[in-house]
């Protein structure tokens, strides 16, 4: 399993329309082959910087999603609102507590 972690730093009046573009996508990822989980966290200190956390079967998952025609509309439309470059990490758990 593959945990993906995008940051996204957006100018703080495009935040609602960054929002907006992902509720419309968000059922489609979600429902995307390999993906099996899906949110989308706001930091506690700046609220124009969002990330989405993914988990992914594989990292071929991961790859087909990124090369689909629902990530480049998605991607798209998300860019064109950010004021920083995003990061993006992709991770193997390591260890996960007891819920």
């Amino acid at each position: 399993m593959i945990v993906r972690i995008v940051k996204m730093s957006f100018e703080p009046e495009k935040v609602d329309a960054f929002l907006e573009v992902f509720h419309s996508a968000a059922t489609q990822i979600r429902q995307f082959e390999g993906c099996s989980h899906l949110e989308l966290y706001r930091d506690t200190l700046q609220p124009n910087v969002l990330f989405t956390y993914s988990y992914w079967e594989n990292n071929d998952c991961l790859q087909l999603y990124r090369n689909s025609d629902l990530f480049e509309s998605t991607w798209a439309k998300t860019k064109v609102l950010f004021n920083d470059k995003p990061q993006a990490w992709s991770l193997n758990r390591l260890y996960k507590s007891k819920d």
